[in-house]
């Protein structure tokens, strides 16, 4: 069996920082985290001589990326050019997002995601499935007229996919929690997203199963003196995981700035790019749903100006949150890799670089932009 070597000036395990260590890898596995000195003479050595490895970016929230949307073509080519534009960009791992369409629709994007996965397309995780079941009193750019209740029958078919990672983004209000429950049960994690519903309506929903919050801060009940709304469930439930989207666009970064320091364990808040066609493409304008979305100085909007979707990648939120939110590094980056992979029930293997971990990383420069990437011992960007 071959063994290769990567040394790097510096690598972040997931934990701490180590200085002139090399990363054995044997196939698709990280065999050991050795000093230099330690290298096997045997092994293939490749020596970074600047930078910083870690482990790859996880993104549990990607529209599109490269010029594709996930809802215009719900297809495998289409995840693939979108995989491969946010792996630039040091994401070794997403969910392609499908967001609140005709159950046609659906169908087609919970068939191209199992048919990437069984064809092996790199860094297709699994699926986001954001909507229908969403309030309309809260839609952000989602279709009010596509939004409906969840059903027995949607249940039904989203644990018989066949797909093991999947996130469900729902509001309480148009989903009983009888139906978290057994969404939960069948290894489904439920998010609560575009919803207006209120503090004890979020608490009873994560009690019943659901984990996440989608795209904290936005598109849902604010956090009120005397209604602490879905914000505040966020902040007050230990059980529940938040995206954030770290753009300097969706959120104030001192709104960020104290959910850091407010979110009660054992849930955290993680990096999420919420990506649009735009993010690795040059071209300003796509459409969602027949809607018009435009790029104005990093924002993207639809023409009334609400927010829809962002022209994010994942290095970008890692430099944004050391610059703006002043976290420290090591933070940051669990906050792209390890935090997303425990919240995905994915932190078995990945998220970490450690003996029997995929070798999924990535290499950054000094300024935090994306040189290198390898999935599964590969490397396929750099």
């Amino acid at each position: 069996m071959s063994l290769e070597a990567l040394i790097a000036p510096r690598l972040f395990n997931g934990e701490t920082f180590l200085d002139h260590h090399a990363l054995l890898i044997e196939r698709e596995t990280i065999a050991a985290v050795v000093p230099r000195s330690d290298v096997p003479s045997h092994a293939a050595v490749t020596t970074l001589p600047s930078g910083l490895v870690a482990p790859g970016f996880i993104d549990a929230q990607v529209n599109g990326g490269g010029g594709r949307l996930f809802n215009e073509t719900p297809d495998v080519d289409t995840l693939g050019a979108i995989a491969a534009a946010h792996r630039k960009h040091g994401s070794t791992a997403l969910l392609p997002t499908y967001i609140t369409d005709k159950p046609e629709g659906m169908k087609l994007a919970i068939e191209a995601a199992k048919a990437a996965i069984t064809e092996g397309v790199p860094g297709i995780a699994g699926i986001h499935l954001e909507g229908p079941y969403l309030s309309v009193a809260r839609k952000g750019a989602h279709d009010p007229a596509l939004i409906r209740p969840l059903t027995e029958e949607d249940v039904d078919l989203i644990l018989g996919c066949g797909i093991e990672t999947i996130l469900l983004t729902v509001a309480p209000e148009n989903a009983p929690n009888r139906l978290i429950r057994r969404l939960a049960e069948g290894g489904v994690i439920v998010s609560l997203g575009h919803t207006d519903a209120d503090y004890d309506t979020a608490m009873a929903a994560a009690d019943a199963g659901a984990t996440g919050i989608t795209h904290l801060f936005n598109a849902m009940s604010p956090l009120q003196n005397r209604e602490p709304g879905v914000t505040g469930a966020a902040l007050d439930h230990g059980g529940l995981w938040a995206g954030i989207i770290a753009d300097g666009h969706h959120v104030h970064r001192g709104t960020l700035s104290l959910a850091l320091r407010a979110k009660r364990a054992p849930g955290r808040l993680f990096l999420v790019s919420d990506a649009m066609p735009t993010a690795g493409d040059p071209k300003d304008v796509f459409y969602l749903n027949g809607r018009k979305v435009t790029r104005r100085n990093g924002a993207l909007t639809l023409d009334n100006g609400t927010l829809a979707g962002s022209d994010l990648t994942m290095d970008h939120a890692v430099r944004y949150s050391v610059d703006h939110l002043g976290i420290d590094l090591g933070e940051v980056l669990r906050m792209a890799s390890l935090y997303p992979a425990q919240f995905l029930k994915l932190d078995r293997h990945r998220g970490r670089l450690a003996p029997g971990f995929r070798a999924d990383l990535v290499h950054l420069d000094e300024a935090l932009a994306t040189r290198g990437l390898w999935i599964a011992g590969s490397k396929l960007v750099g």
